[in-house]
């Protein structure tokens, strides 16, 4: 069975259809990417997904599950279901740590010593267990969304999603983002991105979508996708990194 099943997914917003019916099933310890330009459709699917939008028409699937819009499925959902985005969103006023401990402290009611234990053991596996103490303004961007990755993991989700998670980098940071994401997907992590790392796409995903205005207009093995694209589309795109 499917972990994730996205079928006929529909949203818009207002007259503006942005999700046309996607259809696309994620098996466990998938690792996919999502391209495509902006405004194609690809956050606004990452947001249905983890029920910050609500959808118009269609279903999704997590681990069997429905996703239904009411606030005790959304909860049993974001527990499943983790999301890393382009702004890291920690907290300034908490160290990494703190960061990392909050959500397990408040989403979970895990007892502080265990969250710390976590927290400590998520730092490590994103190689920054000696920054446990530090303040977001005293890391680089790199390493605030690699904490944001800890953040995530620290709630054992059975999936992640990433939305542009390097986009707000500068480039020589870029890399040990990746590197970190590169080691989960190893690990069998399920992973749903949105990037315009197209060789990351190319090395590490099991899968690509393409997205183009609102439908998934091409999917299949990264080799076939970015060697022998289909669709004048993609072609374009492709040619246009």
């Amino acid at each position: 069975m499917s972990l994730i099943a996205i079928t006929e997914v529909k949203k818009r917003f207002g007259d503006n259809e942005v999700l046309k019916g996607i259809s696309i099933d994620v098996e466990p310890g998938e690792v996919i990417a999502i391209i495509g330009k902006s405004g194609s459709g690809k956050s606004t699917l990452l947001r249905c997904i983890n029920g910050l939008e609500t959808i118009d028409g269609g279903s999704i699937m997590v681990a069997g599950a429905q996703l239904l819009p009411d606030e005790v499925h959304l909860k049993a959902l974001r527990l499943k279901v983790g999301t890393i985005f382009q702004q890291f969103n920690l907290f300034p006023h908490l160290t990494a740590g703190g960061n990392v401990m909050l959500s397990q402290m408040v989403v979970k009611k895990t007892p502080k010593p265990e969250a710390e234990a976590m927290a400590r053991k998520m730092l490590d596996r994103v190689g920054l267990a000696h920054k446990f103490d530090a303040f977001p303004e005293q890391l680089s961007g790199g390493q605030q969304q690699r904490v944001a990755i800890a953040r995530a993991l620290a709630m054992q989700p059975i999936a992640l999603l990433c939305d542009e998670i390097t986009s707000a980098l500068d480039p020589e940071l870029v890399a040990e983002v990746l590197a970190v994401v590169k080691e989960l997907a190893a690990d069998g992590m399920t992973l749903l991105m949105v990037t315009h790392e197209m060789r990351f796409a190319r090395d590490v995903c099991s899968r690509v979508v393409f997205m183009h205005q609102g439908r998934v207009h091409e999917i299949g093995h990264p080799e076939d996708v970015f060697t022998a694209p289909k669709t004048p589309e993609l072609r374009q795109f492709i040619g246009a990194q």
